[in-house]
């Protein structure tokens, strides 16, 4: 099983990774506190929630390969894969590299089907109208979040691979909570050269130290 750091790095990837959620779904976000006048804060809310749920529900239903695990060997390939997805997002996050904006077409396809009817739900008058966009909303294909689909991927049940992808989920939340009154603050802080780098550097960090490096020297 992850231990208690892999939900600290699902975690720390929400966080550090929030300027580009806010590019991503922050204008959708904002419309949804805009257009509610009296619960605003309680629409944003209940959206993030919906957000989030359909983030642990993609990494439950990819975690369901926990079969695969079975295997030593296919273990151990795993869990190095999902270390070197964490290396790429640091270094997706310091702006490096941008290799991985290219896996966002995997999502093309099936958020053809899933736009028209999260457009329908706007613009947002009521609580459930703001959750179920929100479940909608979290399909919306995002290198950050596929990548980090895959890193959890690597857990051992499809619990485990929901939990990590809920608290990536919760990561993102301060900033998305705030992206009606603090975007333009928030973003100006989180997209600064300096604020990337020390945010990659410190998901790099937890990909080297996520590396099986006891298994993969023992093969040699």
């Amino acid at each position: 099983m992850f231990d208690s750091l892999s939900v600290l790095s699902a975690f720390l990837l929400g966080v550090l990774g929030s300027a580009h959620c806010i590019g991503m779904c922050g204008g959708i976000a904002s419309s949804v506190a805009l257009t509610q006048q009296s619960n605003k804060l309680l629409s944003l809310l209940f959206y993030n929630v919906g957000r989030i749920s359909s983030y642990a529900i993609a990494g439950a239903l990819l975690g369901l390969l926990d079969f695969l695990v079975r295997y030593s060997a296919l273990e151990l390939a795993l869990r190095t894969f999902a270390a070197i997805m964490l290396i790429a997002m640091g270094l997706y996050v310091a702006q490096w590299w941008r290799g991985l904006t290219k896996i966002e077409t995997i999502g093309n396809g099936i958020w053809r089907f899933i736009s028209p009817a999260a457009s329908k739900l706007l613009p947002v008058t009521n609580l459930k109208q703001a959750f179920l966009l929100g479940i909608f909303w979290g399909w919306l294909p995002c290198g950050l979040v596929y990548s980090t689909l895959i890193w959890s991927s690597a857990a051992n049940s499809s619990g485990q691979s929901a939990l990590l992808m809920f608290c990536f989920g919760l990561g993102t939340l301060p900033a998305m909570m705030t992206t009606s009154l603090l975007a333009n603050q928030l973003r100006t802080l989180l997209s600064k050269p300096i604020s990337q780098q020390i945010s990659g550097a410190v998901i790099i960090f937890f990909g080297l130290y996520s590396i099986p490096w006891q298994g993969l020297l023992g093969l040699t």
